[in-house]
């Protein structure tokens, strides 16, 4: 299949699944652009923080105006959460440039099954809640392993930010949502800009996922409407999985 319509096909299938669970479009970008599409690693890293960070960039501003931002929380998020995804995006191109692809397929491989058990143990533990604790501040430290991960692998943000918002804070669900998003908004552009000036992405390639992704985005918001989203986020938590062990092997293996 001609690598324009594979892109376009990737990029409505990802948006679409995004539509429907509301799994981040980095934690899914990656392992496809480096498994059906052959890109070199920190290339898929780069280009799938571009897209994650246009989807972002089109979802994020519905819920700034339905007020389920809370930009206080979203502060203590971004002390901590900036400075690691700057640290993770300088360690990617350092390793990208002194260490074999393959090293870097078997660490992007972990990365995505850690992000993907992340998935399973928000879907055991919530299910729609509201935010519980009271400590805010806390935050802050957290996000910085949370934003090393997003700036190294395009991983990671949706699972432990939403995670460490309910368990830290009194936010309702939406507003959970909300500020996860917008955090996850904030990092992909950071990371997406690190990789980008560093030459580190295919502007071919997301111009195609974009294509794709608009469709995808709508298809995938009309049918979330429709269909039971719970049982898709465990399929796409176990596929997740599934790649991550592939990308290990197919690094080990060389």
């Amino acid at each position: 299949m001609n690598t324009d319509v594979t892109a376009i096909a990737i990029g409505f299938l990802i948006a679409t699944a995004m539509g429907l669970t509301g799994v981040g479009g980095g934690t899914l970008t990656t392992p496809m652009l480096l498994l059906v599409l052959r890109l070199k690693a920190a290339v898929a890293v780069g280009t799938a923080l571009v897209f994650a960070a246009t989807i972002n960039l089109l979802t994020s501003p519905m819920y700034m105006l339905r007020r389920q931002v809370s930009f206080k929380t979203l502060g203590w998020m971004l002390l901590g959460g900036v400075p690691g995804v700057i640290c993770g995006g300088l360690f990617l191109n350092s390793l990208n440039k002194h260490v074999d692809q393959h090293v870097l397929y078997v660490i992007l491989g972990i990365t995505i099954v850690s992000a993907a058990i992340l998935n399973v143990y928000r879907l055991m533990r919530t299910g729609g809640a509201a935010g519980t604790g009271n400590r805010p501040r806390w935050l802050t430290p957290l996000m910085f392993p949370v934003g090393m991960e997003v700036g190294f692998s395009s991983a990671g943000a949706g699972a432990l930010g939403s995670l460490s918002l309910l368990g830290l804070t009194s936010l309702t669900a939406a507003k959970v949502v909300g500020t996860d998003i917008t955090f996850a908004l904030t990092l992909t552009l950071i990371g997406g800009g690190i990789q980008v000036f560093a030459g580190n992405y295919n502007l071919n390639i997301y111009e195609h996922l974009l294509m794709g992704g608009v469709v995808g985005a709508f298809v995938g918001g009309t049918l979330a409407m429709k269909i039971p989203s719970r049982p898709l986020k465990w399929g796409l938590a176990v596929w997740l999985a599934g790649i991550g062990v592939n990308l290990v092997v197919r690094g080990l293996a060389t």
